[in-house]
Parts: C-alpha cells; sequence; structure tokens
C-alpha cells in the first residue's frame, strides 16, 4: 500500500511529464542560459562515442545521452555512488544497487559496454559486475551514453555504450581546481569525506592534467537508523580509495593538425573492514527474502584476514592526425589491470574438503564443522589497438561521409579463490580482430548511415578441473572460434527546423559470462544425491558428491553450449522536437536475440547459472525539458521497458524477464531555479512503479516501487562554489528493486537521508 506522500509525488510526477508532453519545445536547457548560440550549440554539440573522432548529435540515428559537466557535479554533491548518476540522467538504466557490484543495472535489458577514454572497464569473460567503479569522477570532463550496438565498437556493447571522457585543459596557463566534501547521516560511522586536486597546463607546446584524490567512506543507514548490509559481491561504503590520473600531450606539425597523447590512471578502492555483514539466520540461504527482513552490517572485522578491493590500472598512447589522406586517423594503443577481490563468505560453492578442519564420522559427515571462509578474486588484463581513419568530405563530397577502421584485442581472465589459492574460473584468453566500415550521406534534410563489422575472435581454455563443490568434473581445454558480421542502417530526416525523427537497426555481438559455465561444470547423473541447502545439519555436505565423474563421457570446453555467442538485433524509431522554451525527444525500440543470455538464480543453492534462451525486450524512452521563466526550468524522462524469454519451449516466448534484465517503469523529474546571479536550487524526484510478473508461476517476482527525493543548493562565493546536497530527501525506508528476488544473502534497504557539504575553488 503506498503512503499518501508517495502517491501524491507520483501523482505529480506524471501531470509533470504530461505537462511536458503538451508544452512547446526548444534545445535550450537551462544550464545552457546566456550563450548567444544556444540552439546552435546544443544541435551541434559533439561525441565521439561511437565515432572516435566526432560526430554532430543532429546526424546520428539513435538516442543519444551526453551527461554534462553540471550534471556530474550535481551529483558527486548528492551521492558517492557512481551509478546514481546514470539512473537519474539515462531513460534506460536501471535503478542503482548502492553496492560495489551492478548486477541489474542494465540499459535497455541489456549488458552495457563501459569504457573510460574509449577503453573497457570489465572482461565479458567473467563478468564481475564491478566495472562501474573505476575513477574519481572529479576528472570527468561529460559521459557519453549510445544506446544500442554499434558498429564501430565491438565485444560487450549488446545494450550499448557508457563512455566516461577525461577533462583537457582549455585555456592557456595553469590552472588548479581544489574540490572538498563531508558527507554524513549523523549516525555511528556513517561520516565520509573526499578531497581531489586537479592540476592542469596548456601552452603552445604541450598540456597536461594531473588528477589526485582521496576519500573514506563510511558506512550506510537506511531510513528507520538500521546499518545497510554489505553485499555479498562487496561495497563501496566502509571503504577507502585513492585515484591518480596523469594525461599528457603535443600538438605538432602544420597547423598543429598532428597529436600525441600519454594517459596512465591507477584506481584502488579497499574496504576499511571495521564492518561486516549480519546475518541473524545464516542456515538458510533464502531467509532474509521469504521473511523480508533487511540484512544490516555488524560492527565487526569481517572473517578472514583480507581485505576486498577493486584495483584498476590502465595506461594509453594514442595518436591523431587531422590532416591525413584528407581525413582524421586515429590511433590508441591501451593496457589495462583490472582486479578485484570480493567479500569473505561462508559458502558450499567455495569448500575444499583438503582446506577445512574437521573430522568426517562413521556416516561421512562432519563433526564439530565450521565452513571455510573463502573469497573470490578476478583478474582481467587486456591489451587492444583501436585504430580509424575518417572523413566528412569523401573524394571532396562534402555530403558523404566515409569511416574505416580495425580493432585488436586481446582479453586474459580467470577467476581464483584467495585463501584456498587455487583455480575456479580457469584462464581464458580471447583474442579479436575486428575490422569495421561506416558511411553517412548528407542529402538535403536527410542523413543517411551504413556501417559493417566483423567480429572474428577465438577464446582458448586449458584443461581444468571443476570445484568440489561441482563434483571435481575434468573438462577439456578448447578454442572456441566467433566470427559474425554485424550490419547497421540509419536514416535522420530533419522535418523542419524545429522536428526530426529517425529510425535505425543494428546488430549487435558480445560472449556470456563465460565464467559462470564453465565453473558451474559438474557431474550429470548426481542431482538426486546433492544435500538440500535448507537442511542445517546436512548441507552441504549431505548426499554423495561424486570426485571426477567416473561414469560420465569425457567433455571438453568446445561441448558447452552456453559459450556460443550472444548476437542481438536492435530496431529504433524515434524523433526530437526543438522549440522556443524547451525540448522533447521519445524512443521506441526493440532488442531481440534468438539465444540470449541471461543470470537467473539455482533455486538449490541461490547462486547464480547462465540461461541462455531466446529473449525479446521492448521499451519506450521520453525525455523533455521547459524552460518556465527565464530563470526556471523543469526537466523530465520516462522509461518502460518489457522483456519476455521462454520457460521450456525455446519457439515460445511465455515467461516475462525478470528484476536482473529488464528494469521497472521509472519516472525522473528535475526542477532548476536560479534563485539569484550566484546560486540554484535544484530539485529532483526519481520515482520506480510496482511491477508484478508471472504471477503463481516460475519467475514470479513482486517488486514495490519507491519515490526518493533529492536536493542540492549551490553557491557561488568571491573564490569557488559551496555546495550542499541532499539524498533522500524525506528519509524514506525501502527496498531495492533487486533485492526482492531470492538470492544469497540479497534483501537490503536503500540509503535514508544523507546530507553533504562541499567545497570547489579553481585558480
Amino acid at each position: 500500500m503506498k503512503t499518501q506522500i508517495e502517491q501524491s509525488l507520483f501523482t505529480f510526477s506524471v501531470s509533470a511529464l504530461s505537462l511536458l508532453l503538451l508544452v512547446p519545445i526548444s534545445s535550450k536547457s537551462f544550464a545552457q542560459q546566456g550563450d548567444a548560440d544556444d540552439d546552435d550549440q546544443v544541435i551541434e554539440q559533439i561525441i565521439v562515442t561511437g565515432s572516435r573522432t566526432g560526430r554532430a548529435l543532429n546526424k546520428i540515428p539513435g538516442a543519444v545521452s551526453v551527461i554534462s559537466q553540471e550534471e556530474i557535479q550535481d551529483n558527486i554533491s548528492l551521492s558517492a555512488d557512481l551509478t546514481s548518476l546514470l539512473a537519474r540522467t539515462v531513460p534506460g538504466y536501471g535503478q542503482s544497487k548502492q553496492q560495489m557490484e551492478r548486477r541489474g543495472e542494465t540499459l535497455r535489458g541489456r549488458t552495457a559496454l563501459r569504457l573510460f577514454d574509449g577503453v573497457p572497464q570489465g572482461s565479458p569473460l567473467r563478468d564481475g559486475s564491478r566495472d562501474s567503479i573505476f575513477t574519481d569522477m572529479g576528472i570527468i570532463e561529460r559521459v557519453e551514453v549510445i544506446n544500442g550496438p554499434s558498429a564501430t565498437e565491438g565485444i560487450g556493447a549488446a545494450g550499448g555504450i557508457i563512455n566516461y571522457i577525461t577533462k583537457s585543459p582549455k585555456e592557456m596557463g595553469t590552472e588548479f581546481e581544489v574540490s572538498t566534501q563531508l558527507r554524513s547521516q549523523f549516525e555511528e560511522d556513517s561520516s565520509s569525506w573526499r578531497v581531489s586536486m586537479n592540476a592542469m597546463h596548456k601552452n603552445e607546446s604541450f598540456d597536461f592534467l594531473v588528477g589526485a584524490s582521496f576519500a573514506e567512506t563510511g558506512i550506510a543507514y537506511d531510513g528507520d537508523g538500521r546499518t545497510i548490509g554489505i553485499g555479498a559481491s562487496g561495497s563501496d561504503r566502509d571503504s577507502q580509495s585513492d585515484n591518480l590520473f596523469v594525461k599528457v600531450g603535443t600538438d605538432f606539425g602544420a597547423g598543429d593538425s598532428q597529436r600525441i597523447e600519454f594517459s596512465h590512471s591507477r584506481f584502488l578502492l579497499e574496504c576499511q573492514c571495521r564492518y561486516s555483514m549480519f546475518d541473524e539466520n545464516p542456515s538458510v540461504w533464502n531467509w532474509h527474502e521469504i521473511n523480508r527482513i533487511p540484512i544490516t552490517s555488524i560492527k565487526m572485522p569481517p572473517p578472514g584476514a583480507m581485505a576486498s578491493f577493486q584495483d584498476f590500472v590502465q595506461t594509453t598512447v594514442s595518436y591523431t592526425n587531422d590532416d591525413l589522406a584528407g581525413g582524421t586517423l586515429f590511433i590508441q594503443y591501451y593496457d589495462a589491470d583490472q582486479a578485484m577481490r570480493f567479500e569473505s563468505e561462508r559458502t558450499f560453492s567455495k569448500q575444499e574438503p583438503e582446506f577445512m578442519p574437521f573430522v568426517l564420522d562413521a556416516n561421512g559427515f562432519p563433526t564439530d564443522y565450521t565452513p571455510l571462509v573463502e573469497q573470490s578474486e578476478i583478474d582481467s588484463v587486456k591489451k587492444g589497438l583501436r585504430t580509424s581513419w575518417s572523413t566528412d568530405a569523401l573524394a571532396g563530397n562534402d555530403n558523404l561521409g566515409l569511416q574505416v577502421g580495425v580493432d585488436l584485442v586481446e582479453d586474459i581472465a580467470q577467476q581464483r579463490l584467495a585463501h584456498q589459492n587455487r583455480t575456479w574460473v580457469p584462464p581464458m584468453q580471447y583474442t579479436s580482430f575486428a575490422p569495421f566500415v561506416q558511411v553517412s550521406l548528407d542529402a538535403g534534410a536527410w542523413t543517411f548511415t551504413a556501417g559493417l563489422r566483423n567480429e572474428d575472435g577465438e577464446l582458448d581454455v586449458d584443461d581444468y578441473v571443476s570445484s568440489w563443490a561441482n563434483d571435481r568434473r575434468p573438462v577439456g581445454g578448447g578454442r572456441i572460434t566467433y566470427s559474425d558480421l554485424l550490419p547497421n542502417v540509419g536514416a535522420i530526416w530533419r522535418v523542419s527546423d524545429s522536428w526530426s525523427v529517425y529510425a535505425s537497426y543494428s546488430k549487435g555481438f558480445t560472449l556470456p559470462n563465460a565464467g559462470i559455465p564453465l565453473r558451474n561444470m559438474r557431474c550429470s547423473n548426481d542431482t538426486s544425491e546433492r544435500g538440500n541447502p535448507n537442511d542445517p545439519v546436512n548441507f552441504p555436505f549431505g548426499g554423495v558428491q561424486p570426485d571426477g565423474c567416473p561414469n560420465d563421457p569425457a567433455v571438453t570446453v568446445n561441448d558447452i553450449i552456453d559459450l556460443e555467442a550472444i548476437l542481438v538485433d536492435n530496431t529504433e524509431i524515434g524523433f526530437s522536437w526543438v522549440g522556443t522554451d524547451g525540448k522533447i525527444s521519445a524512443s521506441f525500440y526493440e532488442s531481440n536475440s534468438d539465444f540470449g543470455a541471461s543470470l537467473v538464480v539455482d533455486p538449490d543453492v541461490g547462486d547464480f547459472v547462465l540461461s541462455r534462451k531466446p529473449t525479446e525486450i521492448r521499451g519506450l524512452e521520453l525525455t523533455g525539458s521547459y524552460n518556465i521563466t527565464d530563470n526556471f526550468n523543469l526537466t523530465a524522462l520516462y522509461s518502460h521497458i518489457s522483456g519476455k524469454t521462454s520457460s521450456s519451449d525455446p519457439n515460445v516466448l511465455d515467461r516475462e524477464m525478470g528484476i536482473l534484465d529488464v528494469s521497472p517503469d521509472k519516472i525522473v523529474l528535475k526542477a532548476d531555479w536560479m534563485f539569484s546571479d550566484k546560486g540554484n536550487v535544484v530539485l529532483g524526484s526519481s520515482t520506480i512503479l510496482d511491477r508484478h510478473i508471472n504471477e503463481n508461476q516460475a519467475g514470479e517476482e513482486d517488486i514495490d516501487g519507491s519515490t526518493l527525493l533529492d536536493l542540492t543548493v549551490n553557491y557561488r562565493l568571491k573564490q569557488g562554489t559551496l555546495t550542499l546536497g541532499i539524498d533522500n530527501l524525506l528519509d524514506k525506508t525501502y527496498p531495492l528493486v533487486t533485492s526482492q528476488i531470492v538470492f544469497w544473502k540479497n534483501y537490503m534497504h536503500g540509503r535514508g537521508r544523507e546530507v553533504s557539504l562541499g567545497y570547489t575553488a579553481s585558480f
């Protein structure tokens, strides 16, 4: 039952969104007022994601979100949670989990490729869902989000691309920026602080940016004053982080048409380990969800001696030539090492008898047994070369554009059990050679685009043996080859100075979360002999555990059908309208895969397994803004996504896709009032609607929605800007949407009210 306040806020949200559908629209947003050429600046805004060398927004046949520096700063003022920025600004992005991992935070129902200056921040080989926290946002200039697959970006971009682009010096001379922030929920150990410093310099010979940040984040509390649990996959709460970023570049050649740029980034986040997850009934893995009791944290170090961490290091070298054969050449080499250690836990899937201090009785059960504490680690090392040559005037024709290029990638990933020092997921090596071509034609009010990418890759896995919990099954190594052509076509019609419409089709390619089916290889003849996970006496040792699968035929990596590629067909139509005092855009999309991939929960042990079945996803997105007065602006977005898959017969899509893939409907509103020439107030509202699917059948979900308010106040002083931010303004207690499914230690509340005070000065 919704409270009266929530019902009122929901009514207000719907009414405001309806208003935006009726008012005149313009390209001039509130943040851009005061510029003489605002409308032209918005229409001609240049982005680099998906084209690498820059392309005007009104020539891209698809929904694009560009998150500005002002929006980034507002989000920093509200929350240390980086993904909340995407949830507030991108229609098809799911609710933030407020934890380290982002499982369930999909883009239009599929996994997005996250880039940091063009470098992938995760590995599809073993997706630990921790690729959203890799830097301090103080060095980010903007975030570009391309919805749907792209011809110029390959593996991992089935849902779209999210590219974080770093700042660069713009003015001659030296500039320093210092930012400090204090944050608290006014509860024990809830205080957080952050300090960041950027030094930028530009002269006629070279330019550089050096950024550093240091932060400590306290434990989180819900609206009722209870601590929030540290997630099994890790949390950015009760943590400390350091970030160092260096970028140096020089322009040379005739007219400074060439540039070489070097960058290096090191981001390390570690738990302070003052708190650990508190489970009132650890013997039953789904006890919290069944009883709707939120998991909390207790003030004691977690079991085990190893701190969980996030350690991302990357180095890039790029070369650009803006005057090569009438076009622009871009070459980027990158080397990235991404390591993460998860929280300590005692789970069946990580047990190994030879490491356990117990004695078996006559019936084969342990006496005086305490499950082994274990932590897993994922390591991914990747090297890549991204190249392209592009021109907007092929053969002297100003209306004809061409881009050609090739990408080379080597990605090696594995997962280990840190305490036992043994392999859980064997090393996987993926190498790819992917040439692509993209053409564009401007014909009066029309722009046509078409492209083709050939993803030609190989996945190599050596012989390995699965864990004891999965029967120590021997699996022969093998090599799987992937070769797929990925076409795209699109068209934009600029109907008038105010109207434009577009339609597009694109095909995407990615690998499944390959480590999941590899580590879950088990014997085929022991299903009935496994222990009951809800039996605290016999689990996890009840029943007979085969060793080596003596009655099963030999199996190799090439026999695992779940390792086949995921191919996605994406179609989209949309329009945008630019008027005098606002703007609006809408898009409808359909994303289908004949052999999709979804993570589902194994009902026996509460762990994830990979489900490879057909998927069909459809969605509608609306965004708009309206300048009510010269000093007051209202923006809104709405997203609706639905998905279907099969329960048994792959030819019949009879089951709604759940929260791990498809997010509930959401409405986001923002009112921005400039109360003087020195300051403004921003009031935001985020509403997640209720959703009930698959009633009385497998995959049933009952998602309770929520409405949250946030407030930001900025005031410019003589030197610098003072900012007040209040997240969850009404201190609402609510369950996170991804917590509302039965899963291992999963049921958690969202964060209650948090107040932050920040100061930023540039000189």
